[in-house]
């Protein structure tokens, strides 16, 4: 990675997320931009950047693989581990078993069943460690204390934002005239690799974080100059909800994104049923945190065209039924 000693936004560079793509190349899905003609209003258009389409059903495939192309092979002799609500934790056990390395996820006691299925899926053994990333966080590190395993962190790290910021690359291609890219946040590391590509090679391009209100950890960074530990409400998108998101993570936030926006569960299920009904697209609540944000848009400051992040579309039809029924 690139940068000074000590300067964290500078610790992943555009050229690191342009390695990130070639060596992904043929691993991962490019992802399709959807338009939605539906959502979208004269002068106000939204387009639908859909990695619930992703390997694994999520985003997180980019970072993981990309993290795990880096290690050397003694480094993966003991195995590879994480702590996730899911889609993380689903992401490396798949890049772990395509590279033929085991390997263990520590996940919160309420994940939902369809992502803990998910992992178990791709042959990774999971773990439940409490019901906060810090609980799951401190599980994997006496893990890997004892075993020698090599931890891949969900959000704050190098290797794993340029690998999601491939995202940013891939949108920008494929919609040359956007004006505004939405993207959920949890830890970070989406927003800043999105907001890192997208703003060095577009800097007139707005990128708005946006996150639970339950869960607001990435404003309450922002508004402090530093990552701060919140206490986590209840929320339906139990993708964003980590107590603090990565320090590199709000450096390139800081530097990059243009604001942060809030969201209800009760929008963020009307984006979902929206999603369902006219797109026929199935999206997670965390992934349709973005499309509740675009309705929430004031028409005068929303202008030209948007695209949504999908971040993922994991969420087993029981509990689909259940939040739409």
């Amino acid at each position: 990675m690139s940068g000074a000693p000590g300067s964290a936004a500078a610790a992943v560079t555009l050229a690191d997320v342009e390695a990130a793509r070639a060596r992904l190349a043929g691993r991962i899905h490019v992802t399709p931009l959807m338009t939605a003609r539906s959502l979208s209003k004269p002068g106000r258009e939204l387009l639908l950047k859909c990695e619930n389409l992703q390997k694994v059903g999520a985003f997180k495939a980019r970072g993981a693989m990309n993290h795990l192309l880096h290690l050397a092979k003694e480094q993966l002799g003991c195995g590879v581990a994480t702590y996730s609500s899911g889609n993380h934790g689903a992401a490396l056990a798949w890049a772990a078993r395509e590279l033929g390395v085991p390997s263990t996820i520590f996940v919160p006691e309420d994940i939902p069943h369809g992502k803990r299925a998910a992992i178990e899926g791709y042959g990774g053994r999971v773990v439940v460690a409490g019901r906060t990333s810090r609980d799951r966080k401190e599980a994997c590190e006496k893990e890997a204390a004892h075993t020698g395993c090599a931890i891949v962190p969900p959000f704050d790290d190098p290797w794993i934002v340029a690998g999601q910021g491939t995202c940013g690359l891939e949108l920008l291609e494929q919609a040359p005239n956007v004006a505004r890219v939405l993207v959920p946040v949890g830890g970070g590391g989406l927003l800043g690799g999105v907001a890192l590509a997208v703003r060095s090679k577009r800097p007139e391009v707005e990128v708005i974080g946006v996150e639970p209100e339950a869960a607001a950890s990435m404003a309450a960074a922002l508004h402090a100059g530093h990552p701060v530990e919140i206490k986590v409400g209840e929320t339906i998108a139990d993708g964003l909800k980590p107590v603090q998101v990565g320090a590199l993570n709000h450096s390139l936030a800081a530097r990059f994104v243009t604001r942060v926006m809030t969201v209800k569960d009760g929008q963020i299920k009307q984006a979902m049923r929206l999603l369902l009904e006219r797109c026929k697209l199935v999206v997670e609540p965390s992934g349709a945190a973005t499309v509740a944000a675009w309705l929430a848009l004031d028409d005068a400051a929303a202008g030209g065209v948007t695209v949504a992040v999908l971040s993922g579309g994991n969420v087993d039809a029981a509990r689909l039924v259940k939040l739409l029924g």
